[in-house]
């Protein structure tokens, strides 16, 4: 359920391109603010999309969005020297390292550490070290598109493995603790009604339980509205009146059964990715003409009725 989700420090957010998962992480960080939780969406494309809706510069900073709500953009470059910062004594040492050949081709050369040291970034901003107590209750990963999500999930076991018991073994030991502790961070992943997204949800579903890293909920997004039936179609085609013509009531007439058709196929694939997945799904209405801001709101403000209503104990989820 949404509270048990919430009470989460980290979520993790995945989903095919296009099937809005960057709105849907903004709507649950804004959602956690509800309560009075401080938030962070932490974004790992390069070209900030949620930057650019909020109206602000993409930064490695967080630079707030609203009340008890920052942003920033996970880059790895900059995890990494954050995190040399933390381990390389003197600043003239650090200046000296920053400057070498050698680091600048070990960078270039090394993705893999650019990724590891994204989440983390994530693993200390939480609060999960134990040194300090956390600037945020809840962090939002605005994940990459499934596939490269997947690289990124996995890389911490592969860097434990590569790196044993060394300084790099270590950060990734305490990562990999990170993601599969599910007292402390949740996967969520957004899927359509789209043919691929529906599939590629599933395939991805089964990937992570296959490493232990079984996500806590789907959310269906863009379910159309049904708000009338095939009685309702046939009633407006048959209608007769002076000021209608016979073209325009059949021309609605179809648009009226086309959207049927669509939201019957939603309901199918609803019903799939439930049976797939076998995890809690909450579906995420469909709002035309909505977009940015005012579509971040409006799916927030829906999740957080839904949060409302939930009056299940947890003790029963649990069973």
């Amino acid at each position: 359920m949404l509270n048990e989700i919430l009470a989460h420090r980290v979520l993790i957010v995945l989903g095919k391109g296009g099937v809005g998962k960057s709105t849907l992480s903004a709507a649950i960080a804004k959602l956690a603010t509800v309560s009075g939780a401080r938030a962070l969406i932490m974004e790992c494309d390069a070209r900030a999309p949620l930057a650019s809706t909020f109206g602000v510069g993409s930064s490695f900073v967080p630079t707030p969005i609203a009340h008890n709500l920052s942003l920033m953009t996970l880059d790895g470059r900059a995890a990494l020297e954050e995190y040399l910062r933390l381990v390389v004594p003197g600043r003239m040492l650090l200046k000296a390292v920053f400057a070498s050949r050698l680091y600048q081709f070990f960078v270039q050369a090394a993705p893999g550490l650019r990724e590891l040291m994204m989440l983390g970034k994530v693993f200390y901003d939480a609060g999960l070290d134990g040194d300090k107590a956390p600037a945020r209750n809840v962090i939002v990963v605005d994940a990459p598109a499934s596939g490269q999500a997947m690289s990124l999930l996995k890389m911490p076991t592969a860097a434990r493995s590569t790196f044993g018991d060394s300084v790099v073994g270590k950060e990734a030991s305490n990562i990999s603790k990170m993601l599969r502790d599910r007292r402390h961070c949740a996967i969520v992943q957004v899927t359509t009604a789209d043919s691929l997204s529906i599939s590629e949800t599933i395939e991805t579903h089964a990937q992570l339980s296959s490493i232990h890293l079984t996500p806590a909920a789907v959310l269906f997004n863009r379910i159309p509205p049904s708000e009338f039936d095939a009685d309702d179609i046939s009633a407006l085609a048959n209608r007769r009146g002076p000021h209608l013509r016979k073209k325009d009531l059949d021309h609605l007439a179809e648009l009226a059964k086309s959207e049927l058709n669509r939201a019957a196929e939603a309901r199918k694939a609803l019903a799939k990715i439930r049976k797939e997945t076998g995890g809690p799904v909450f579906e995420i209405a469909e709002h035309g003409g909505l977009s940015g801001i005012d579509l971040i709101d409006r799916i927030s403000a829906d999740l957080a009725r839904h949060r409302e209503h939930e009056t299940v104990p947890r003790a029963a989820h649990r069973r």
